[in-house]
């Protein structure tokens, strides 16, 4: 099972059960600053994913994900930024 798919069944299991906004697993990253950003060019860097992004709001962290074996991105990373209200930004950004 995908990650996806994985999420989707718990988010369907505490509707199912009635867990409340406090003890879903949300309520953790209700104030996250991260992102996932995925589907881009795989020869982009971190530096140029910055740039791109820095449109959004202040990056202060990247996280691109590559290969283990040959170290080449995967194309998509999870940013953070400043505040979540970047994030906002970024989830419409086009």
């Amino acid at each position: 099972m995908n990650q996806i798919r994985a999420i989707q069944k718990l988010n369907e299991e505490e509707l199912k059960n009635g867990v409340t906004q406090s003890g879903s697993w949300h309520d953790e990253y209700r104030d996250s600053a991260y992102v996932y950003v995925g589907g881009f060019d795989t020869r982009l860097t971190e530096g140029d994913m910055i740039c791109v992004m820095s449109q959004c709001g202040e990056v202060e962290d990247i996280n691109l994900i590559r290969d283990k074996e040959t170290g080449k991105s995967k194309g998509f990373a999870f940013i953070k930024f400043e505040d979540q209200r970047s994030t906002i930004n970024a989830l419409h950004f086009d």
